[in-house]
């Protein structure tokens, strides 16, 4: 009896094995407990679906097709496998023309935290195709489908239609971005020796054009970032990689590759503006080691020095050991300038930094009551949810549970001890994990909301709480106005899931700085309406590896005037426009709705004010910096005019009748701006 067991197990064993080594061959299962001997199958899981990229060789194919509707989880995160290591994607549509549905890796708990779950709603009648792969590990190791009641949804609060592009397939199409200066939203891939960038157009269509790069770069295998960091209205990127980072930086006919060669196991990478100087300076989360950034020294050639925290001399301190995974940086104590929120994967607690001025940074995390363990996140979802002024903290697991954590600064005046406020929020019951959560106000009702795991959106319910609502194969990706309708679109891949516009408002601002970094990076936005106030920061980089647009979105719900639009640059200049209406872009120069005497810098003056033929430069009392360079502004953020030599008065005969903003540049690379008036 023994003997025949045995051999009906073997038969068993081997038909699994060799029936499901390929989609069209895949096994159909139902609801139960499988074992897979091995992953050897012929045929790779194509596309990808859970994040972490390519790289597997084999597969394992299963077919599911429930009879009735179910909230469905598949998950290898069994004791059984505690060690383990898998990923599996989850698709629906044919073999021949499959569809991301769902999928995970390092979902688990269990462990080392590297096996693999996710929950989903099933249609009855409908197919999913189930593929494990061996990205990680070829061995053997048991899976569990489970089948529970599904939970009803809200109605969503916005649907979306896909559209495929077809010349969108660089290497890594990670970055929806403005790169021209216009200030719309193009799409970026990049591949070696590469760039190929969507610029739109008119109506949502879209121009591609590729950029030849010379040399060897790294490539953005863990994140892209974007933004002017040589200041001449075209968007720069930042390429992190598991070795090092690169910067293709724009010239006048293409782009340039800049690889300074130090070691960094890149995570997040990010422009931002580390020492307040006016110049964009370039950020490197590093996995195994403490933080690193290179200082731009401005001017025409952009010199970047490198610094690695607590281990350069007069390096900033920006970490604490390793395990550093994403960075945003924000305002979190309103005080103008930006902090720095760390999220730490592998067991250290997330952490937070307070700027206090010139190169230096505080650890605030216990203070703010947010370095908690045990917390595995890859990411996190910051922003003012609550509308009360500041931004909040939604510390997104990549395994375990979430913490939202409410900002006390609106009561407290200083920043204190967050509130943890995740009971009865939405994120005490959202089971479903990922490495990347990003807060955009997706439906423009106001009140902004978290995309990150379990193909569904959890949308703000103005209340401190947020349900969720699944949408088929929505995933996290590169965000922005694709087609320039103000409705928030999201590609994954060389798809483009297009917002529908419902009946809500919308505010687009686009910036440009004078004094301040070109776009605008680190500057606050506030908007005031019947809703109340609402508030963005202006960040180059958000989630874990995506770049979003640089533009500021503001949903107004079904409020028909904005009371005020208040722009606070990273410079302290604060601009303000009283009365606009919504349902536009809103495009602000830096300092343009100041009065010529109230934009008054501490270095130089400007004579005569009128102007009619030129304009002197003086610096004032006490001054010993050297000016070198000079760029003139209409209001509208064109340049009319850039002086070379400032020994000279600069000739404004030319200029028509008007108000100018002149920003001139010092041979330390500091920048300052002055009004004048041409006559």
């Amino acid at each position: 009896m023994k003997k025949i067991t045995l051999i009906l197990a073997f038969f068993f064993i081997a038909q699994v094995a060799n029936a499901q080594d390929t989609c069209a061959t895949a096994v159909p299962i139902t609801a139960g407990t499988y074992v897979i001997s091995a992953v050897n199958g012929t045929q790779v899981p194509s596309p990808i679906c859970a994040d972490n990229g390519t790289g597997a060789t084999a597969g394992e194919w299963y077919t599911y097709t429930p009879t009735q509707a179910h909230t469905t989880t598949i998950t290898t995160d069994l004791a059984i496998n505690s060690g383990g290591d898998t990923r599996f994607h989850v698709y629906t549509g044919t073999c021949a023309n499959l569809v991301c549905y769902s999928g995970d890796d390092d979902g688990g708990i269990i462990g080392n935290g590297f096996l693999s779950t996710a929950t989903f709603n099933v249609t009855a009648g409908t197919t999913y195709y189930i593929a494990f792969d061996n990205k990680w590990n070829s061995g053997g190791f048991t899976f569990q489908l489970t089948e529970s009641a599904v939970v009803v949804q809200p109605t969503p609060p916005i649907t979306y239609t896909t559209q495929s592009i077809a010349t969108i397939n660089s290497g890594y199409n990670l970055c929806v971005v403005d790169m021209n200066g216009d200030y719309v939203d193009d799409i970026v891939g990049v591949s070696a020796n590469n760039l190929r960038v969507h610029t739109q157009g008119a109506g949502g269509t879209f121009t591609v054009t590729d950029y030849p790069i010379s040399g060897t770069s790294f490539m953005p295998g863990w994140s892209l970032a974007a933004g002017d960091y040589n200041r001449d209205g075209k968007s720069d990127l930042i390429l992190g990689s598991g070795n090092g980072l690169s910067v293709w930086k724009s010239n006048e006919t293409g782009y340039t590759s800049i690889t300074p060669g130090d070691y960094i196991f890149c995570q997040r990478t990010n422009f931002a503006d580390l020492n307040n100087d006016g110049n964009l300076d370039v950020f490197s989360c590093h996995d195994i080691a403490p933080n690193c950034y290179y200082l731009n020294g401005g001017g025409l050639t952009n010199t970047l020095t490198f610094y690695q925290s607590n281990t350069t001399p007069g390096a900033m301190n920006l970490s604490s050991g390793g395990g550093n995974y994403a960075t945003l940086f924000t305002d979190f104590d309103n005080d103008g300038d930006t902090d720095v929120f760390i999220s730490k994967c592998s067991g250290p607690p997330c952490q937070l930094f307070r700027y206090d001025g010139g190169n230096n940074y505080t650890n605030v995390s216990t203070l703010a009551g947010i370095d908690i363990t045990p917390v595995q996140t890859w990411s996190s979802a910051i922003a003012d949810f609550d509308n009360d002024g500041d931004m909040d903290i939604i510390i997104t697991a990549s395994t375990g549970t979430h913490k939202y954590f409410r900002n006390n600064f609106e009561t407290t005046n200083t920043l204190s001890a967050f509130t943890n406020i995740t009971t009865n929020s939405g994120w005490d019951t959202n089971t479903s994990t990922n490495i990347d959560n990003i807060a955009y106000d997706f439906d423009n009702d106001g009140f902004i909301d978290v995309l990150g795991g379990g193909n569904k959106i959890m949308f703000n319910q103005h209340n401190s709480t947020f349900a969720a609502v699944s949408y088929s194969g929505i995933g996290v990706g590169a965000v922005g106005d694709l087609n320039n309708d103000g409705f928030l679109d999201i590609q994954n891949g060389n798809t483009i899931r297009y917002a529908i516009p419902n009946t809500n408002k919308w505010l687009k601002v686009t910036l440009q700085g004078i004094q301040s970094n070109s776009n605008g990076i680190g500057a606050r936005l506030e908007v005031y309406s019947a809703l109340g106030k609402q508030i963005r920061d202006i960040r180059s980089g958000e989630g874990f590896k995506y770049m979003s647009s640089l533009n500021a979105h503001f949903g107004i719900g079904q409020d028909t005037t904005i009371n005020q639009v208040i722009i606070r640059w990273p410079s302290g200049l604060v601009d303000t426009y009283n009365n606009v209406a919504p349902n536009q872009t809103l495009h602000v120069v830096e300092g343009a709705t100041l009065g010529v005497n109230s934009f008054n810098n501490t270095v130089f003056s400007v004579y005569p004010n009128p102007a009619k033929n030129v304009v002197n430069i003086q610096l004032k009392a006490n001054q010993s910096v050297t000016l070198k360079s000079a760029f003139v502004y209409d209001l509208t953020g064109k340049e009319v005019l850039k002086v070379d030599d400032l020994n000279q008065p600069i000739n404004v005969e030319n200029l028509a009748s008007g108000t100018y903003i002149l920003s001139i540049s010092d041979t330390d690379n500091k920048n300052y701006a002055q009004k004048f008036i041409k006559e």
